[in-house]
């Protein structure tokens, strides 16, 4: 469910606006979309998981957060991270 550190560490590097930026909005979402795909796969299998789904619904409202931050400082960055990461508004 969780993602590995090497995958993380490759989210920073594509998405990170340095070499360690971790706190950007972007590798922020990017990262919570990653968490997101993987547990939708888990969610698939074991429907009647609700703790799980409970996390789910939280995360994808942290994501969708982060991107209403990101439109309102810079529309550019908004609109390349929703086509990098192939995400749907």
């Amino acid at each position: 469910m969780s993602i590995t550190q090497e995958r993380t560490e490759e989210l920073v590097k594509e998405f990170g606006r340095g070499e360690n930026d971790t706190g950007s909005p972007e590798v922020q979402i990017a990262i919570l979309t990653e968490r997101v795909r993987n547990l939708t796969e888990h969610m698939l299998t074991h429907k009647k998981d609700l703790h799980s789904r409970r996390g789910l619904i939280a995360m994808v409202g942290q994501r969708r957060r982060l991107l209403d931050y990101l439109k309102r400082k810079s529309n550019d960055r908004y609109q390349a991270i929703l086509k990098a990461l192939e995400l749907r508004r």
